[in-house]
C-alpha cells in the first residue's frame, strides 16, 4: 500500500528529519495537536486497518525505545532487544499479528532520534552486550525511503564491539547499505516463507527470489545475513514447499555467512481470526488444526509442528550442519524431540544465540 495521508504533531513539526521526510514523499502533510480524533477517524473506517496502512504520522516516542522482546514464561524466548523506532507497516500479510496488536492500526514513525541515540549510547556504553533489532513492531526496511535512520543506526553499530543490530525485512530496499562502512555489526536479515504462502498471504511484500538475491547482494558487500521462517504455515504438501525455498538459500548465500535461521509455526491470539475472515475472505490459514497455547494463542496440534520442524531442520543441516538454527517461542518437548537437546543445556537460547552473533559479527564474548 502507499502513504496517501502525511500527518505530523505539532511537537515534531521543525525536526529535521521530519523535514527530510516531507521532501521525500512530496505529498500534502497537515499538522495535528492531538491524535485522538485521528486515531478515532482510523478505528472508524470501514476497514480500519487499511486505512491506518495509509496514513503515516510523525511522532515523539514518549516511553522507552530498548524494550525487550513480549515472549512469554510458558515458551522458550530468543532474548532479543527491540529498538522500537515505529508501529504497523505498508505491507498487508493476512496472517500479521499486528492487526490485533494495535489499536488504532496506524502507521506511526517516532522522530525523536537525538533521544533514541542517546538511550542507545548509554546501552551500548553501560549494558551487556546483546542482539537489538527494530523489526519487532515493523519491517525494518520500509522507512528506508524517507528516512536515513537506518544508516545512522548501521554506522552507529560500527563503532563498537558488543552488541549487533539486526534488521528484518520482507522487501529488498538495500541500496542505502551498499557503500556503508558496517564492520560486520549489522545482520540483515529477511522473512521467508513457501511460495504459495508468499503468493497469497503476503500483499505487498518482495517475492521469494527477489528476497533471496538481495540477501545474495547483501553477503557480497560483506554483511553477515539472518533468516526467519515465521510463521511457517501447514497444509498438504508443505514439507516439499518449505524444503524447495531451504534449497534455494543455499543456492544464493554461503552457509558460513548465515548467523543463524529461526522458526515458528503460524500462532494467533483468537481475536485476530475474525479479522483474517473479514480482510482476505480467501485465505485459508486459519482452518487448520489448532488449539489453544499456554500463552492464550491458538497453535497447531504439537506433533504436527514437530515434523514440519523435524523435516525442515534436517533439509538445513544437509547443508550447513553447524549453522544455529533456533525456534521461536517453543517449549522444552519440541526441542527436545527436534534437536536432541534443551537450550538450558547449552547456556540458554541467548547464549546460543549471542554465541553465534561473536563468531560472525566479531563481537566481544
Amino acid at each position: 500500500m502507499t502513504i496517501s495521508k502525511l500527518l505530523i504533531h505539532k511537537d515534531v513539526v521543525d525536526f529535521p528529519v521530519v523535514k527530510q521526510i516531507v521532501s521525500r514523499l512530496d505529498i500534502p502533510f497537515s499538522v495535528v495537536e492531538e491524535t485522538q480524533k485521528l486515531f478515532e477517524q482510523v478505528s472508524g473506517a470501514e476497514d480500519p486497518i487499511q486505512n491506518g496502512k495509509e496514513v503515516l504520522l510523525l511522532t515523539r516516542n514518549k516511553g522507552k525505545f530498548i524494550k525487550e522482546c513480549p515472549g512469554t514464561r510458558f515458551y522458550t524466548c530468543c532474548g532479543y532487544k527491540i529498538l522500537h523506532i515505529g508501529t504497523f507497516c505498508t505491507m498487508d500479510c493476512a496472517y500479521c499479528i499486528l492487526q490485533s496488536y494495535f489499536h488504532p492500526p496506524i502507521c506511526q514513525f517516532f522522530v525523536n532520534h537525538d533521544d533514541l541515540f542517546a538511550e542507545l549510547d548509554h546501552h551500548l556504553s553501560f549494558e551487556e552486550g546483546s542482539r537489538i533489532g527494530t523489526g519487532e513492531f515493523t519491517d525494518s526496511l520500509i522507512w528506508g525511503k524517507w528516512s536515513d535512520l537506518n544508516t545512522r543506526l548501521v554506522e552507529r553499530f560500527a563503532s563498537q564491539s558488543r552488541s549487533v543490530l539486526e534488521l528484518k525485512t520482507k522487501t529488498v530496499s538495500i541500496a542505502p547499505f551498499a557503500s556503508l562502512n558496517h564492520h560486520r555489526k549489522t545482520i540483515l536479515s529477511w522473512s521467508l516463507n513457501a511460495l504459495c504462502v508468499s503468493k497469497t498471504e503476503e500483499k505487498g511484500t518482495a517475492g521469494m527470489k527477489s528476497r533471496l538475491e538481495a540477501a545474495q547482494a547483501c553477503e557480497s558487500w560483506g554483511y553477515p545475513v539472518g533468516f526467519h521462517f515465521d510463521p511457517v504455515v501447514i497444509y498438504d504438501g508443505c514439507e516439499k514447499d518449505y524444503e524447495d525455498i531451504i534449497k534455494q538459500i543455499f543456492a544464493h548465500v554461503s552457509p558460513q555467512n548465515i548467523v543463524w535461521i529461526s522458526i515458528g509455526t503460524f500462532r494467533f491470539m483468537p481475536q485476530l481470526k475474525s479479522i483474517i475472515q473479514q480482510r482476505f475472505p480467501d485465505s485459508s490459514i486459519i482452518y487448520g488444526e489448532f488449539i489453544p497455547g499456554l500463552d492464550g494463542k491458538m497453535r497447531y496440534f504439537k506433533p504436527l509442528r514437530i515434523r514440519i520442524y523435524q523435516h525442515m531442520v534436517s533439509v538445513i543441516r544437509k547443508f550447513a550442519p553447524d549453522l544455529t538454527v533456533y525456534f521461536c517461542m517453543e517449549d522444552d518437548d519440541v526441542w527436545e524431540q527436534v534437536m536432541g537437546y534443551l537450550p538450558s543445556d547449552r547456556g540458554g537460547l541467548s547464549a546460543i544465540l549471542d554465541e553465534s552473533a561473536v563468531r560472525h559479527c566479531g563481537l566481544k564474548s
